[in-house]
């Protein structure tokens, strides 16, 4: 019997606690993005405004107007965020609604009122590594909280919708021509430190939207199917998917074993499948994240 300390009863519970829907996950949700904005604010103001680190976005284009105006960030942004968040409503639908405005609203205000907090490194190799790591934390949370903080992204939707270019190439023009503006106005090194805070950023966010546990899935194609199957499905206790597969010179089907596996399961996986048939053909490959039974729930 399972422990009820086990990942998979824990993750139970708190899908019970917190459904897909409800005033529990909306709470959660408004307290993610809160969470997130702050962590995003502060990591702004401790690492990246101090050394001019502009790596994208509105909080990119907030130091370029206070490096060129004498302009505060947080009213930049706030200048930048509304109207931004208005025209998302306007041009894409309703699909901006409380929860991104109160991302737009929340972390300009966070940014004004963390300000002042001390500055822990003026080194920007530093600053440009832990303020692309601090926000990709934050942003990364603020996602899981289904929400988002506005900016540049509602404009990169816009550019998506009205030119046909894809969401992430708008994304890109949109940072790089910040990045570039950067390295005019600051320098075309502070404009390469961007890029790290940037990569690192966008790297961040992955791993705490999909989490840093990767899965491994495996396609076993063997001439022994049933006996496979069973030592997979007893003996490893996991289940598995067959395929229907031709062979490309032979044209004989042949069919295919899908089966997804935990880091720590794969030698075992390959030990059992090697005993069974030294000749099958095995495909293994990350995958980065897996919803279902033995992994993790729909959040």
């Amino acid at each position: 019997m399972a422990s009820s300390y086990s990942p998979s009863a824990r993750r139970k519970r708190i899908a019970e606690l917190f459904p897909a829907s409800g005033p529990g996950r909306n709470a959660l949700d408004m307290f993610l993005i809160a969470l997130g904005s702050f962590i995003t604010a502060l990591t702004f103001n401790m690492f990246l405004l101090p050394s001019r680190i502009a790596s994208g976005g509105v909080s990119g284009l907030s130091i370029l107007a206070q490096e060129w105006f004498g302009l505060e960030p947080a009213f930049t942004q706030w200048a930048l965020n509304i109207p931004l968040f208005i025209a998302g409503v306007l041009l894409l639908g309703r699909q901006y609604g409380l929860r991104s405005l109160l991302g737009s609203v929340l972390l300009p205000l966070f940014v004004y009122f963390t300000s002042n907090w001390p500055v822990p490194t003026t080194n920007p190799l530093l600053a440009s590594l832990y303020g692309g790591i601090g926000v990709g934390l934050g942003l990364g949370i603020v996602f899981r909280g289904r929400g988002s903080t506005g900016g540049l992204s509602i404009l990169a939707q816009i550019i998506q919708k009205y030119t046909g270019f894809s969401f992430s190439l708008s994304v890109v023009l949109l940072d790089g021509t910040v990045i570039v503006l950067a390295g005019f106005a600051l320098s075309p090194e502070n404009a390469l430190y961007a890029l790290i805070g940037l990569y690192i950023t966008g790297k961040v966010i992955d791993a705490v939207e999909m989490g840093l546990g990767y899965s491994k899935v495996a396609y076993i194609i063997s001439n022994h199917k049933e006996k496979m199957a069973k030592v997979i499905l007893e003996d490893l206790d996991r289940g598995l998917t067959e395929l229907a597969g031709r062979g490309g010179f032979t044209q004989e089907d042949r069919p295919v074993l899908m089966v997804v596996v935990g880091q720590n399961e794969v030698t075992r996986l390959k030990t059992l499948v090697r005993s069974v048939d030294p000749d099958a053909f095995v495909i293994i490959g990350d995958t980065h994240e897996v919803l279902g039974n033995g992994f993790k729930r729909e959040r």
